[in-house]
């Protein structure tokens, strides 16, 4: 009898796999294209990142990307050194992250239980994201409007502050969903989008990397890797790549 290697599978067996593995490989390398010159390629071509290009929101509701802009544009105010986070594009940026698998969380086992958690366990909420949005948004105009009789996206800014202290801090409580938790994921969500690669909608020419000094996604650093101390002022360059990524003739 052969001894056995892992449960289920005998060594006889591992033999046979790693032979017929060598067969396949030789048999595509017998197969193998040789290029000549230099290859055409442009960023993106075998793999390109998830997009969505459309005109309008994809996700929200006219209402809903009027108040989530407002909101970004409390967390990410304008100042001297750059545009607010309307402006930015964070509310685009979030939009288009929601109308994805992130708006499902399609990627994460959202099967339960649904239990409170520690605060070292993080998230147990059922919510998915696009329901934290459309559930939150919903509640904030209903809140703004019961304390103040307008819309959130209306109020006069040191008043929207307060409301997004209190939900921030927990103190303002929101219909159906909780106010900390719809909080902390507008928060995170706008900051990526201020962040992010305008790729995906957010940092809009690239505002917050100008700020920054970022550099962006340059592939060739060796020019600048001796020079310390240095103020170089270069460009930032998005991954959908730009003229520097443009092979010279």
């Amino acid at each position: 009898m052969s001894k056995k290697t892992l449960p289920g599978v005998t060594r006889r067996q591992i033999l046979s796999f790693t032979a017929a593995s060598a067969v396949l490989g030789a048999a595509k390398a017998a197969n193998a294209v040789t290029l000549k010159g230099t290859p055409v390629w442009s960023p993106f071509d075998a793999s390109p990142p998830p997009q969505i290009d459309i005109d309008g929101w994809a996700f929200f509701t006219d209402a809903e990307a009027a108040a989530m802009e407002a909101i970004v544009d409390r967390l990410v105010p304008a100042d001297n050194l750059s545009v607010g986070g309307k402006d930015a594009g964070c509310a685009v940026f979030i939009d288009r992250q929601l109308a994805g698998f992130y708006g499902t969380y399609a990627r994460l086992y959202m099967e339960g239980p649904f239990q409170d958690g520690t605060p070292e366990q993080g998230d147990q909420s059922p919510l998915v994201p696009q329901q934290r949005y459309r559930l939150g948004l919903a509640a904030l105009d209903k809140y703004s409007q019961s304390q103040h009789q307008k819309l959130f996206k209306d109020l006069p800014g040191d008043q929207q502050d307060s409301i997004l202290s209190g939900l921030e801090s927990g103190k303002i409580a929101l219909d159906g969903i909780d106010s900390k938790l719809f909080f902390a994921i507008a928060l995170k969500n706008t900051l990526e989008g201020f962040f992010a690669d305008p790729i995906y909608g957010g940092n809009r020419n690239m505002v917050s990397w100008k700020m920054l000094g970022f550099p962006g996604a340059r592939y060739d650093y060796r020019e600048y890797v001796g020079k310390h101390n240095q103020k170089l002022d270069l460009e930032p360059l998005s991954i959908s790549g730009g003229d520097a990524w443009k092979m010279k003739s």
